[in-house]
């Protein structure tokens, strides 16, 4: 059985829909009965609710929203399933994730220590920036941050459920870290335009010093300690480290990352006030 955890995000959606017709659950806080997959109620902040739904041989899918008790949970349910006798881990991290690093960056790093020496076989997906987080940043057509000029990588989560739902429905690959990206990069400044062409009316990027994007981000309730990090996050992110593209999407799935057009396309009435 293919157990997905994350099951109602965008990735875990996404990925329910491609398993119809295999044997699939999916892990959810609530009921979810659109998901196209029977479903169990199970939560991280009880990591032992999701191992009871494991059992030996099963492959699980590992993602999640970043909250406080983040590392501990997900360490749990790695411990769980190697317990259990998996045959793999699919994990969800992010581009560059490291221990110590800022933000989520630091918290998956942690996390993907945790499953490399678990025992259990792993793939971890790294994708770059979700474009599906677009339409909030977007919002009434003006985005504020602290990237600069230089091009970053956004990818459609669609995608990342695509090459998850490869490596979950295959025979079990060797471990390996996969970084995925979108087919092009772009500056944010880019990205209003891309945007502006598809809705048909204006959008714009607006930089902001450091300093200056943690004051926005403070004055819309971010605390002050996380605004900081943030702003100083996106301007790593947005020094030219993010904007190199790979293969990967292509070499797992047979078919290359949706570009920026399609994506737009399917997601316009998002960016609608």
């Amino acid at each position: 059985m293919i157990v997905v955890t994350g099951a109602t995000g965008n990735i875990g959606r996404a990925l329910a829909g491609r398993l119809r017709g295999h044997d699939a659950l999916a892990v959810v806080r609530r009921p979810a009965d659109d998901l196209g997959i029977p479903y169990k109620l199970a939560d991280f902040d009880r990591p032992e609710t999701i191992g009871e739904l494991l059992s030996p041989g099963d492959r699980l899918f590992l993602n999640s929203g970043i909250w406080p008790g983040f590392i501990d949970a997900h360490r749990a349910v790695i411990d769980l399933a190697a317990k259990a006798g998996v045959a793999q881990i699919v994990s969800v991290s992010v581009r560059d994730a490291a221990p110590g690093a800022k933000l989520g960056m630091g918290l998956h790093g942690v996390v993907d220590a945790h499953l490399r020496k678990s025992g259990v076989p792993w793939a971890i997906l790294q994708p770059s920036g979700f474009m599906q987080t677009l339409p909030r940043d977007f919002k009434g057509g003006t985005m504020y941050g602290s990237y600069g000029p230089a091009p970053v990588n956004y990818i459609d989560t669609r995608d990342i459920a695509d090459v998850a739902a490869t490596l979950l429905t295959s025979p079990v690959g060797p471990d390996r870290d996969h970084l995925l990206t979108g087919p092009e990069s772009l500056s944010h400044e880019g990205i209003a335009a891309e945007i502006g062409r598809a809705l048909g009316r204006p959008a714009r990027y607006v930089n902001l010093s450091v300093p200056e994007m943690a004051a926005h981000l403070e004055r819309q309730g971010i605390p002050q300690e996380f605004a900081g990090e943030l702003a100083e996050l996106q301007a790593r992110t947005g020094d030219g480290g993010w904007a190199a593209t790979t293969t990967v999407v292509k070499d797992v799935t047979g078919r290359p990352p949706r570009t920026w057009p399609t994506f737009l396309a399917d997601h316009t009435d998002a960016f609608m006030p």
